[in-house]
Order: structure tokens, then sequence, then C-alpha cells
């Protein structure tokens, strides 16, 4: 048996999202559907050796040739996702809902004189409201414990609500505060009534803003002592905050459509088809097209549409995608032909249970054009003709083995920084990336120069300090022609001469700081900032180095002295290799300009008497950005956990001072 399995993928490539993952034999057969929260550490115990796993788990995995994987926004979704599948594919090494039970829901029973909230799996009460479903029972009563402690409804049965109410004794989960009804003796079918509506209004549809009124009140309470009633208002809250949300992954059962997230950049696109049959996700499809021109949304979501359905199963009678193309009536009534009765209505969903599904379909759309670039950069083959090409598309005298790029960050021209990502034989080296900090600039290219100055600087240092290292073994190395014994007097001399070659510069055997030298360097931008650079190394001496950018607009490559661009294939590996160089220039510039950012207003709020660094966290949290908290009024900042009225204040003043 061998010890490593030929499918198996790389770590790097599987995510750490929550998802599902299924095992696939050659046929295609789905032998296995699993969840996990964390993708990559849960694939990862399927590929260790394979005599320490049960002897099922080893079948299973020798007898696959392929795994997969689909991204969720929770694992939550991703339970009901494998619930979907499993009774989808009837998977042979799967054993968990084989039952072939139906999905648990919420139902509030609004035709009784006194509603109560109850778990069921019957859909056919009279006048009953329902939500869900839920993939398992503990979810729903969970849901359910959460929620009567900020609506406290009925939830006894009905015979111990009649025995109660003829009785006029409180029901036995009414004495032991479980029941909330009329029942319990505490509120009256009046006002029953009208907390079993406001149960329902926030169930349909969750208002953040109610919470935001407890708070207030709750804060109000606080502030006149009544702190009953403002732990009471505490755990209203902390229950709405608990209650789980719907999923998106399972639909009303009269839900038929095929929902299309798409990610792209100026190369590629990656398209991600799930397939909605009977409000559960039956299929997905994934695949990545090269972009001949640089082409917007709505047109990639035409020509996605049409190659979907060329041949294929129909379309479905909804197709959700992320934006309407401009001719969507006429792709509506050329994808209608498709089917042989209905027609094809294309949506851009906004909000609710599609617009989650679309959004989840989004998410796993990026991870495969990340694993498409991820594969694509580590492949030796297309490496090597990146390099080649981009050496002729230049004229370079050599392959540029080693490249460096640089991009500039800032925030309307305050805390700029600069990144440097090195790339060496085509792959990232991740341990010579370097930042700057630019203490004053008046605009990118100024910026730019002071970079490359700083590093070509302590290039020109590492060499000269080569030649002086040289000079020095010179000198060691060479012999007097005759040996004299000339008494004192010489000695003295030679004593002279040992102290002289002691005076020589001695340079460490180890290369130092920015001492290696690359062949390329690459900036982001056009003319403009070519120029800059060639200008840093024209004044720093070095020489024997060749600069370009690349201009994000068009993918163009600027040469200093060139009145115009060279255009590389957009195809190419070698335009392939320059943006990814880039992009990930501008992602570790971003990364550190914001990392400043967040290190400056920490640093400002920290000092404010009171606030720490578990209050700053949720300042931060809570309004997104530095720009809106300090847009906020001092009401708005008392919303946030943890900050009093008095504080606000102080807060605000502080960030206007």
């Amino acid at each position: 048996m061998p010890q490593t399995l030929s499918y198996r993928p790389a770590a790097g490539e599987i995510p750490t999202e929550p998802g599902v993952y299924r095992f696939s034999d050659a046929s295609g057969r789905v032998l296995y559907v699993g969840k996990a929260k964390n993708l990559r550490a849960r694939l990862s115990n399927y590929f260790q050796n394979p005599y320490s796993l049960h002897e099922r788990t080893r079948r299973m995995v020798t007898t696959a040739a392929g795994v997969q994987w689909t991204v969720v926004a929770s694992e939550f979704e991703a339970l009901q996702l494998e619930y979907t599948w499993i009774k989808e594919f009837n998977p042979p090494f799967n054993v968990k809902f084989r039952d072939d039970k139906t999905y648990p829901y919420m139902a509030v029973t609004l035709g009784d004189e006194a509603p109560r909230v109850m778990v069921t799996r019957n859909r056919r009460i009279p006048g009953a409201r329902y939500f869900g479903p839920y993939p398992k029972v503990w979810a729903v009563r969970e849901t359910i414990d959460q929620m009567i402690r900020a609506f406290p409804i009925r939830t006894c049965s009905d015979s111990s609500y009649k025995r109660a109410m003829e009785s006029g004794r409180p029901c036995f989960p009414g004495q032991i505060g479980r029941c909330g009804g009329p029942c319990s003796g505490k509120v009256t079918i009046q006002q029953h009534r009208a907390i079993v509506d406001e149960f329902v209004a926030f169930m349909a549809n969750p208002d953040p803003r109610m919470i935001a009124e407890l708070t207030r009140a709750m804060k109000q309470a606080a502030a006149d002592f009544d702190y009953e009633r403002a732990a009471e208002l505490r755990d209203r809250i902390g229950a709405l905050e608990n209650v789980l949300e719907s999923s998106a992954v399972v639909l009303p059962e009269t839900v038929e459509a095929d929902v299309f997230g798409i990610e792209h950049d100026e190369l590629a696109a990656a398209v991600q088809q799930f397939r909605v049959r009977g409000g559960r996700v039956r299929g997905v499809r994934s695949w990545v097209v090269d972009k001949e021109l640089e082409v917007g949304l709505g047109e990639l979501v035409d020509s996605v549409l049409q190659s979907a359905y060329d041949g294929g199963e129909p379309p479905p009678r909804e197709i959700i995608v992320p934006e309407l193309p401009d001719d969507a009536e006429a792709l509506e009534q050329l994808l209608s032909g498709l089917r042989e009765r209905g027609s094809v209505r294309l949506r851009a969903a906004q909000r609710g249970d599609k617009a989650a599904l679309l959004q989840t379909a989004t998410l796993n759309a990026k991870q495969a054009l990340n694993l498409y670039k991820t594969r694509r950069s580590a492949d030796y083959v297309s490496r090597s003709k990146a390099l080649t090409d981009l050496q002729e598309a230049l004229e370079l005298d050599e392959a540029p083995l080693r490249m460096e790029c640089f991009d500039v960050s800032h925030l309307a021209g305050t805390n700029i920084v600069a990144s440097m990502v090195v790339f060496e034989d085509g792959l990232p080296r991740k341990d010579q990336y370097r930042r700057f900090n630019v203490a004053d600039s008046s605009d990118d290219t100024e910026s730019l120069y002071q970079v490359l100055s700083r590093r070509l600087g302590y290039l020109t240092s590492s060499e000269e300090r080569g030649r002086q290292d040289q000079e020095r073994d010179e000198l060691l190395d060479e012999e007097p022609d005759e040996v004299l014994d000339g008494g004192a007097e010489d000695d003295a001399d030679d004593a002279d001469d040992d102290a002289d070659l002691d005076d020589v510069p001695v340079a460490p055997r180890r290369p130092g700081k920015f001492s290696y030298r690359p062949n390329l360097l690459i900036v982001d931008g056009g003319k403009p900032q070519v120029e800059a650079a060639a200008r840093a190394i024209r004044d720093t001496g070095v020489q024997g180095i060749a600069v370009a950018g690349i201009a994000k607009r068009l993918e163009e490559v600027w040469l200093p002295g060139g009145d115009f661009p060279v255009i590389l294939p957009r195809n190419s590996d070698a335009l392939f290799l320059v943006q990814r160089i880039r992009d990930e220039a501008h992602r570790f510039a971003i990364a550190h300009q914001r990392t400043r950012r967040k290190r400056d207003i920490t640093s400002v709020l920290t000092e404010i008497p009171g606030l720490g660094s578990a209050r700053v966290r949720e300042l931060l949290r809570h309004f997104g950005s530095v720009a809106k908290l300090k847009q906020a009024s001092p009401d708005e900042i008392q919303q946030v956990k943890g900050i009093g009225p008095q504080l606000a204040s102080t807060i605000h003043e502080r960030l206007h001072a």
C-alpha cells in the first residue's frame, strides 16, 4: 500500500474556512461526504500514514481517486449542505443522515388562544407560523431557549395549559421559569398575544435596532440604580445576539434556481455554479476561464451563462447572478428557448437567503481563483517559460531570476508606506520581504525615489564592503620577495606594516541586509513611476539592474525612456508572473499601511483613562474604521459594549482635540 496518495492536494491549496468535502472514485461516484469547521485541518487527517487510519477510513481513501471541497459561510451551513449531499449522492461510506427524516422546524401556533412555540416536523398545523428548517433538533431547542429569554411566551403542552387555566395554578414549566404564557399567571391573554407578535416579527426579520434600543434602556436602568431591570435587559440582549441565523444553504422547497458566483481579475475569472433544486443545493460546478479582453462583470456574466448551458442541462426558471448584463432581456429570451416550457428570469439578489447563497458561491469562486493562481505559479514549466518570455520581451541580457517589486500606499497623503517583495525563480521569497516608512513626500514618484534610493544604498554599501574584503585578502596573501634581518629598526618597520594591515576594514563573510542583487526592479505604475526608479538607480551609481513598471489599467509594461509600453499577450505566463508579483507588493503595502493606521489610532485611544485594549478592539469592531469612529457622536459611541456616557464624551473630545 503506498504511503502517500496520488490525488493528495498540497496543504496550502486547502482553505482553512468551514465547508463540505467529497471523496469520489475514478468513475466520479461520490464515496464519502463530510463537513469541517477547518477544511485544511480536517482533510489532513485523511492523508496521514494509511496504517494509522481506521480500517474503514483506510479503505475509503485508497478507493477514492480525488477529493473536492466547497466552502460555506459557517459550520451551521456546512452541516445542512452535508445533509443535503448525503441524501442526494447516497455515498457508501457515510453513516449519518440515513434515516430519511425531514428537517425539524420551529412553529408558533398562532391559531391557538395562547400561541405556543414548539419543535415539530409537521408542516400542516392549522394557523401555525414556521421558522427554519434546522439541521438538528438541538439547534431548534437552542434557538427557542435563547428567544424565550427575550420574549417569554408559552412553551407548555396544550393539556398542561388547559389544566392550569381551569385550576388557576401555574403550569409546571411556568413554575420553573420555562413558560411565559397566561398559564404561568404572570400575563393576561392579551399581553401574551402582544409578546407573541413581537417574537414572530423578530424571527421573521431580525432588526438590530431592537438590540440598540434595549442597550440604551439597560444603560438608563443602570444609571437609575435599577440593577434588577438592567440585568433583565442584559439577558434579553444576550439572548437576541445569540439567536441562530437562518441558513442560506437550505431554501424553500419551491425554489429551483442556479446561483453563479464569479470572482475575476484582469486575466482570469473563476465561476462557481450552485444547482438548487427543491430548495437544496444538489450540485456544484466550478471552472476557470481566461479573459482575452478586459470586460466588466456584466459582460462576464453574459458569456458565462451562454457557455454554462451550451449543450448541457436546460436552465431552471430562475438564475441568480452577481450583476445583470446590459442585454439581460435578450439573454432571458435566449435561455428560455432552451427550456421545453416556461421562461427564465435573471436576478441580481441583493438581500435575503438567495443573496446569502450567492455570497457563499462567490466565496467558493474566490477560493478557486486563488487555487488556480497558486497551481499555475508553482508549475515549473510555466515559471521557466514566463522568465524566458520576460527576458525576450524586455530585451534583458539574462533571465530575471531575482525580481524585486515596490509599491507605495498611503491614506490621503498620510501614513505613507512602501513594500518590497522578492521573487526568485518565479516563486515568492517571503523571508526577504521588506517594509519602508516614508516620513515626508510630495507624491508617489517621490516616495518611490526615496525608497529605491534607500534600498540601492544598502546594495552599494554591501558591494563596497565586498571590495574592501577582497583587497584585504590580497594583501594578506602577498609574500615578501626577500627576508632580511634588519635588527630592531626593521622590527619596528614590520610592526608598522602589521598596524597598516590591521587598519584595513573587515567585511562580514555572510551577506548583509539587502545585499542580494536583483536582476529586475518592478514598480507598480506607469511611465512616471518608472522614470523615478531609473533616476534612483542613476543617482546611487548602481549598474546592471533593469527596471520596469506595470500599469494596472491595461496591464501594460513600461521601460525607462520608452514612448510606448511593451504589450505582453494577455494569456502569457510572463504577464501572469508580473501581475502576481505586482499584486503581492500591493497586498503587502496595504497590510502594512493598515497596521500603522490601527497602531496610531490605538495608541491615541489607549491614552484615554478607562479605555483599555479590549474596549479599543470593541470600538474598532463596532465602527469598522477610524473615519467612522471620528464621525460618531457621543450617543453613538455610547452604544458600544462597555462604553458609558462619560467615557463616550471623553473619547469624542480626545478624537477631535
